[in-house]
């Protein structure tokens, strides 16, 4: 009997991390710096993004801050989709030549907006075309990228066309999810101690 509930309390929560999982967006971050650019540079300039990917709404909130550039801002977007994580250079994936409202001309500044991702408008158009041409099949392989860590953000100037400061999109693990898998595997644990004492 102790065993039947357990078992039916590790799949009520195996369930709740589930739903839990898409329900909510999923994050990713990057540290953007010179030395994470290809070629690395010496800029001083720093900056932090946060994406926020929601599948079941089709949408992409970008927030970014960043400040000691060298030199103006000339565009910023993500690149996708390198050959190996964490390292390497890709073609331009969202809308060119720039993030929708991004802050030119300066060297520190703030930027937050929601990209509707069932629109061609928010992706390069030749993204599109090498990834099965339609906002979906875009969509599908931007965020496959994102996950597998071959996607960057990039902050492009007049001193550093191919871009000043960068970093790789990580994803962020979603608290609430992690709890109900700690506590998931905390119960299969549980069953097995059971097991052997049996």
């Amino acid at each position: 009997m102790i065993r039947t509930a357990c078992i039916a309390l590790l799949s009520t929560l195996l369930f709740g991390l589930v739903s839990t999982a898409n329900a909510v967006p999923i994050v990713f971050e990057a540290a953007l710096s010179g030395p994470n650019e290809s070629p690395a540079n010496a800029s001083p300039g720093i900056g932090f993004a946060e994406v926020d990917f929601d599948t079941v709404a089709n949408t992409m909130r970008v927030q970014v801050t960043f400040s000691g550039l060298v030199a103006p801002t000339a565009m910023a977007h993500i690149h996708c989709c390198t050959a190996v994580p964490l390292i390497g250079t890709a073609g331009v994936a969202t809308t060119v030549p720039n993030f929708t409202g991004f802050p030119l001309g300066v060297t520190s500044g703030t930027y937050d907006h929601t990209f509707d991702m069932t629109l061609l408008s928010s992706y390069n158009p030749a993204f599109v075309t090498a990834n099965g041409g339609t906002a979906a099949s875009a969509e599908a392989a931007l965020l496959a990228g994102m996950v597998a860590q071959d996607s960057y953000l990039n902050i492009h100037t007049s001193a550093f066309p191919s871009g000043e400061i960068r970093g790789f999109l990580v994803p962020v693990p979603e608290p609430a999810s992690l709890i109900i898998f700690g506590t998931a595997l905390a119960g299969v644990a549980l069953i097995r101690r059971r097991r052997k004492t049996a």
